[in-house]
């Protein structure tokens, strides 16, 4: 695996051309799990969708508002605070996540899940992720401060940034290829509102999946 250390990206490494993100208005989002109430989430377990995107890139600009007035502990069993998005999501068992997770402390993780011929998180659970190292330190999330967190891949490569500038870029493993899939948003017990969101747009949109399936 070829990792680029962030300076040398920044040097030497010739980036394409960005996607082009259209706005998706957080009304428009297909909500798998958890409550919108507007464009605001207090559910400690969110995930959604852009039906009208493709997933090789996606924005989230929020504001967090500290933790869900209830919290919930993941499938591993793991009590988590972490904002994100979610990228070829092509269901809850095939997909890329870049997580702006807070426990054990504030740091941006990139991981693949992938569970090839498995499509429920019911049926893949917490198995199938694949960590893409390193992981990089990033500044907490504190209530009431504005953030913008992007990503996107190009090739085998992804590349992340916070506020306008680039904190991670690396190489995915080869399972993430073989995912296609819309952009979305994933949060766990943190609540939070969203200023914005957008991904690039799709040919056609996509049928809205049962909650039950993410």
């Amino acid at each position: 695996m070829r990792l680029w250390p962030l300076a040398l990206a920044a040097c030497s490494h010739k980036a394409a051309e960005p996607l082009v993100l259209a706005p998706v208005a957080p009304t428009a989002l297909c909500v798998t799990k958890g409550e919108l109430t507007g464009n605001t989430v207090d559910a400690p377990t969110f995930r959604a969708v852009s039906r009208e995107s493709t997933g090789d890139a996606a924005s989230l600009a929020f504001t967090t508002h500290g933790e869900t007035s209830t919290t919930r502990e993941l499938a591993s069993g793991q009590l988590r605070r972490q904002l994100g998005l979610k990228l070829r999501a092509a269901d809850g068992c095939n997909l890329v996540y870049v997580m702006w997770r807070l426990d054990p402390k504030p740091m941006l993780e990139i991981s693949v899940k992938s569970n090839p011929g498995k499509h429920d998180s019911k049926e893949c659970g917490a198995n199938g992720y694949i960590k893409v190292k390193p992981t990089r330190s990033v500044r907490d999330l504190r209530a009431g401060e504005p953030h913008e967190l992007r990503a996107e891949i190009a090739g085998d490569e992804l590349t992340a940034s916070i506020d306008g500038t680039v904190v991670w870029h690396g190489e995915l493993p080869g399972e993430a290829r073989a995912l296609t899939g819309p952009a979305g948003v994933r949060s766990d017990n943190l609540a939070f509102e969203i200023r914005g969101f957008a991904a690039p747009k799709a040919a056609a949109v996509a049928p809205c999946a049962d909650k039950a399936s993410d």
